[in-house]
């Protein structure tokens, strides 16, 4: 038997699969073959996603707590057992503290409307905080906020004629547009990549520009300058779009290409070629990625990559303009159902839950937290931090999750979900276009239970009658579908392509910013290296982190470092080596590698935290927007003794 599905985990690619299921077992997972974007592949990572479903140390009953927090010491109780000690502690909670004293936290450990979402009702009626706020692609989510257009259709992106692939490894973390890259190529594009590190994404690339991280708004800035100088800006779009062009000039009139050279560590004359290949392309299309976001300048790097799209006119012709994010027109709120609420809720910052959890100052403190789809024990800044305000003694935590991660770890309650393959569920994509629903495979395995059906218990425990408590999760994610569109016939179908739309070229009532603050970098610390974490080839940031093959895919927690770094630190190929940054250290093996440039090292995946995680040195630092400064992480290395 086939059933139609999709994958789940945070990624643009959304993709459909055809679960092929056997006397009652999921035998493998295979790519859609008929979907425009999967095509039949799936990634590195969940190609055997089927092997999650029945791994050995899968959740699949509920566990109280029965050692010391942190100590990942559970017993086995019932799902009675603990839904009536949540509800009594929640009940009581709200009783003596209030309703804000609750904090939900989820993010996209799963995109599914009805996994994410479905829990939010029970904290809607109970009056929670909220967590607002995401870990990634925050600086272009404010970008996008403001108006600006950060997506194109990837079906659209083969009519471009220059494709720039800026600070995003698309074959490790999205390899599916690759697909109408090598379409664009063929009908002439050429492809320049921009990143620091010579990743399988840039060494396909026909040019590789490798800028000191952090420096990509001031080599923007000098290409937007050439526009400018050169006469080629579309200024007629400019004044229908734009607020503030002469600010603009004033702010980009300095980096000439020597004084971006300076700054970026790239040399002048690669940066006029870029500037004069981009500023005769009709149309270039940039494809902007999380990782430059990750900095407390992001908000700044992907105006001024917006800016290019602008001033370029690029926004002009299909398949041109600026590619950060691209959603379908559906929107998914509908099942969290925040009618529910009797009042406006508290609003805490989702990214900075270390601060919330540990401020002292917040009244009402957090004392009841509810974790899932996400494992911000791993994945958020200053992990010593978080898990200093997980061990209170005052705060009870209830974690939703397929394993024992390190959040989870923390719990007083731990349930079993359901994964992919045991639910119904729709999701939007954020890479392109198509509405995604997933199918149920096979019956839940144990006693996992799918985010509805756990809302709907801890309803009934909570004595919460409203009708919304008992709807299905079909009738959930049916609540969500845009007008005129059948539930039924999304499942039946596996998805479905929402209507395409792009930028009016018209005067617009809201003007856009484009000009860029201070671009001034700070120079880096003496006898120090930049510690930068890109995502992992099979890990999906700290998913699958736990999974015997794509554990045994990415080796080993590893630190690259240039050959001359090295070679300055009398460090070898392979050596142990202590890497050390805000008082805090990590073990790790070392790696000469050619990826890598002089003054910075990279730490591949987000592992677990009790191996190398990365987000045990990084500070608390975010930019306006409140994106995490991932990347400003400053690190001393030398061989273990």
């Amino acid at each position: 038997m086939q059933v139609k599905g999709c994958c789940s985990h945070d990624c643009p690619d959304s993709c459909a699969w055809i679960a092929q299921v056997e006397n009652g077992r999921v035998t493998s997972v295979e790519g859609a073959t008929d979907h425009p974007i999967t095509r039949g592949i799936l990634c590195a990572k969940v190609r055997d996603y089927e092997e999650r479903l029945t791994a050995k140390d899968r959740l699949l009953y509920p566990l109280r707590r029965s050692g010391p927090k942190g100590s990942g010491q559970f017993r086995r109780i019932s799902w009675d057992e603990a839904l009536a000690e949540i509800a009594d502690r929640f009940h009581a909670i709200v009783v003596e503290h209030g309703g804000a004293a609750l904090l939900p936290y989820h993010y996209y450990g799963s995109m599914g409307t009805v996994q994410r979402l479905a829990p939010m009702r029970i904290f809607h009626a109970l009056g929670s905080s909220v967590a607002q706020g995401g870990v990634c692609g925050v600086s272009g989510a404010a970008l996008m906020d403001e108006g600006h257009p950060v997506g194109v259709d990837p079906e659209q992106g083969v009519d471009a004629r220059l494709i720039i692939v800026w600070g995003q490894n698309t074959l490790s973390t999205g390899h599916h547009y690759w697909h109408f890259i090598d379409e664009a190529r063929k009908k002439g594009a050429r492809v320049i990549g921009i990143d620091p590190r010579a990743t399988r994404t840039m060494r396909r690339c026909d040019v590789h520009l490798a800028p000191r991280p952090g420096s990509d708004a001031i080599l923007a800035a000098a290409l937007g300058r050439h526009l400018l100088e050169t006469g080629r800006a579309d200024l007629d779009l400019a004044a229908m779009w734009v607020a503030d062009l002469d600010a603009y000039r004033r702010a980009v009139t300095p980096w000439t290409f020597e004084a971006a050279a300076s700054a970026t560590g790239l040399s002048a004359k690669s940066i006029e070629s870029f500037a004069e290949e981009f500023a005769t392309a009709s149309p270039a299309l940039i494809r902007a990625g999380v990782g430059l976001q990750q900095a407390r300048n992001g908000d700044e790097v992907v105006r001024a990559i917006s800016a290019l799209a602008i001033l370029g006119g690029h926004w002009r012709h299909p398949g041109g303009g600026l590619s950060i994010m691209t959603f379908p027109a559906y929107s998914p709120q509908a099942a969290e159902r925040s009618d529910l609420r009797q009042n406006e809720p508290r609003v805490v910052h989702g990214a900075k839950l270390a601060q919330v959890l540990t401020d002292k100052t917040l009244s009402p403190a957090i004392k009841g937290l509810m974790v899932w789809s996400a494992n911000p024990a791993s994945t958020q800044l200053d992990t010593p931090l978080i898990r200093k305000g997980l061990l209170r003694d005052d705060l009870f935590t209830v974690v939703a999750e397929h394993f024992l991660t390190d959040t989870a770890r923390f719990a007083d309650i731990v349930l079993p979900a359901t994964t992919q393959l045991e639910h119904v569920d729709v999701q939007l994509a954020w890479g392109h276009q198509y509405v995604m629903a997933n199918n149920p495979a096979v019956a839940p395995l144990g006693e996992a239970r799918s985010s509805g059906a756990i809302m709907r218990g801890l309803a009934g425990a909570l004595g919460l009658n409203h009708p919304a408590f008992r709807e299905s999760d079909e009738e959930i994610a049916a609540s969500t579908m845009p007008a005129g569109w059948s539930y039924a016939e999304l499942l039946a179908a596996g998805w479905r392509k929402a209507p395409v739309s792009r930028p009016s070229l018209k005067p617009r009532e809201r003007k856009l910013s484009i000009a860029p603050g201070d671009l001034t970098l700070a120079p880096l610390p003496a006898d120090q290296l930049q510690l930068l974490s890109p995502k992992g080839h099979y890990f999906l940031n700290s998913n699958f982190a736990n999974m015997p093959r794509q554990r045994q895919s990415e080796r080993r927690p590893t630190l690259k470092m240039c050959a001359r770094d090295a070679t300055e630190r009398n460090l070898v190929d392979g050596a142990p080596v202590t890497v050390k940054s805000n008082g805090r250290s990590l073990s790790l093996r070392m790696a000469v590698s050619p990826e890598v440039r002089s003054g910075y090292v990279a730490l591949d995946g987000k592992w677990w935290n009790d191996e190398a995680g990365a987000n045990e040195l990084t500070a608390s630092l975010w930019s306006p927007a409140g994106q995490p400064a991932y990347n400003e992480v400053y690190v001393t290395v030398e061989a273990t003794t």
